[in-house]
């Protein structure tokens, strides 16, 4: 089946770092491009970073640019999303998601399968 599990999410504050990572099933993560996105309440998800199959390709949101690093782990089915310095506006829920496709992608609507979420709040 199709699973893509987030963990890490949680509380920190201002100017510290944190590690998510998203675990997927074989079938959801295997030769295709990884993504990471975040919304908080009210407003539209939004792309954070993404990553290539052999991770050659990496692109970040010009928001989190120099603060965030995409990551993945293929033989563990694994990808990760570094975050420092953060700040209070990087509060949301961060979702992974997988495309069919082993090239990258920016959009909501380029991405086949996606996680529950995991909360992130960064307090100031």
């Amino acid at each position: 089946q199709v699973q893509l599990v987030e963990s890490g999410g949680g509380l920190v504050q201002a100017g510290d770092s944190l590690r998510i990572a998203c675990t997927a099933s074989e079938r959801a993560f295997s030769h295709y491009a990884m993504g990471w996105f975040r919304q908080v309440p009210g407003k539209e998800r939004e792309f954070v970073a993404t990553i290539s199959w052999t991770g050659g390709t990496i692109y970040y949101a010009d928001s989190v640019k120099g603060r965030f690093t995409i990551s993945r782990e293929n033989a563990k089915n694994t990808v990760y999303l570094q975050m420092s310095s953060l700040k209070p506006e990087d509060t949301a829920v961060y979702y992974c998601a997988s495309r069919k496709v082993s090239f990258t992608g920016t959009k909501i609507e380029d991405y086949n399968y996606w996680g529950q979420g995991t909360q992130v709040t960064v307090s100031s």
